[in-house]
């Protein structure tokens, strides 16, 4: 893909499904409280990070282009 995208987790939101653990290890963690957070705050855009957005069940995560701020998901309508 060669873009970096922003990960963002609306904490208020995230339901600890562990969705995302599952699609993107490499990408987010449970804490005690199994809230979901990114290990870092910008990656190489990849597929894993696309689908832990995707199925995750309360639309708890938001990845942006790092550069432009540009939505990647959820997409702008």
């Amino acid at each position: 893909m060669g873009d970096r995208w922003r990960i963002e987790v609306d904490r208020s939101l995230c339901i600890g499904s562990g969705m995302c653990v599952s699609h993107a290890p490499d990408g987010f963690d449970l804490d005690s409280a199994r809230q979901s957070h990114p290990r870092t705050a910008t990656a190489e855009a990849c597929e894993k990070l696309l689908a832990a957005a995707e199925n995750c069940p309360v639309e708890a995560i938001a990845l942006t282009l790092a550069d432009s701020g540009e939505a990647v998901f959820p997409p702008e309508d």
